[in-house]
């Protein structure tokens, strides 16, 4: 994910409506150089903590006593995050794929990036919040928008496709009665690898994912939301260098449906929408507007938009 808003910077050039054009009005003054520290120290410290943390929360997925709080876990069984580490190499695989993706074409388009910073979470359930790449200087040009945002979700679903191949060769499809707990909604290309690994699967049966199959099926997870085309999303980046001022059309459109499958499936959906309005629906304009994508980009864009299908749920989590 993208964490810096684009349009925001003083030392951006200035449009120039009248003339169609942009005059040479930078601040030459350059932005800060960041430390050592927040150059490679923060990223590599925020890594360390979230590989603790998903070698945690994949070694207490596996805990047979629900009762057991996280902490009382690791306290008892130290020697369990072991346990945890086919989910946290195959999260922190995919999310390490995406954000890469961010930055390589970053340094393609010789736009200054941050290195990933990761974000640890409780081991409750994951173990991260994800990661972030700050972006240090604007984005000129329309093309160089759409290869920044839609690098990371197609090299991050790329991962996951892999991953969920190989998890799906470890799980198991037993009776739902012995199943509890959460119950992970199914995108369509989950339900077509599982047919492909199980063939139908009677609706009186369930698939327990193995770890690297709940990680690959989080990976899918992120790479939907991250398509989704709102504001400083990949996919409100994607939308708006493909359509333009268009794009908060689409994300207006996008509200109401969010907000449906919030009330009616899963409440997350509406704090994604609160979260949306706060840091903002629309996309901020690029320096050049006026700039055109190509077949190419269009046909990678048409690529996008089906990931973004097949890996969607629109009821992501429930309680079996």
């Amino acid at each position: 994910m993208l964490g810096k808003p684009y349009g925001t910077s003083d030392h951006w050039r200035s449009l120039q409506p009248e003339r169609g054009e942009y005059a040479d009005e930078f601040d030459h003054v350059p932005p800060p150089t960041p430390g050592a520290f927040s150059r490679w120290g923060l990223p590599l410290v925020l890594f360390g903590l979230t590989v603790v943390t998903t070698l945690w929360a994949g070694a207490y997925q596996m805990n047979t006593k629900p009762a057991m709080g996280a902490w009382d876990f690791l306290v008892r069984y130290p020697n369990s995050l072991l346990n945890g580490i086919p989910f946290a190499v195959t999260l922190l695989g995919i999310l390490v794929t995406h954000e890469l993706g961010h930055y390589v074409l970053s340094r393609i388009h010789r736009v200054p990036a941050s290195l990933p910073l990761f974000i640890p979470g409780p081991p409750h359930f994951i173990g991260t919040f994800g990661a972030v790449i700050r972006m240090k200087s604007p984005i000129m040009k329309r093309q160089a928008l759409f290869d920044i945002g839609v690098a990371g979700p197609i090299a991050g679903f790329i991962a996951a496709v892999v991953a969920i191949l190989i998890g799906l060769s470890y799980s198991q499809v037993v009776p739902r009665e012995h199943t509890f707990g959460l119950q992970l909604g199914e995108p369509l290309l989950l339900q077509f690898f599982a047919w492909l690994m199980f063939g139908p699967i009677p609706p009186t049966h369930d698939i327990v994912l193995h770890p690297i199959g709940f990680a690959a099926w989080f990976g899918f997870f992120v790479t939907a939301i991250n398509l989704l085309p709102l504001g400083q999303l990949d996919g409100g980046h994607v939308v708006y260098a493909v359509l333009g001022r268009r794009q908060r059309n689409l994300a207006m459109a996008v509200i109401p449906i969010l907000l449906y499958l919030g009330l009616t499936g899963w409440p997350g959906w509406i704090l994604w929408v609160g979260m949306a309005s706060i840091v903002g629906i629309a996309h901020p304009p690029v320096v050049d507007p006026y700039t055109t994508l190509g077949a190419k980009r269009r046909w990678v864009a048409w690529a996008a938009l089906i990931i973004f299908i097949v890996t969607f749920a629109p009821v992501p989590f429930s309680i079996n």
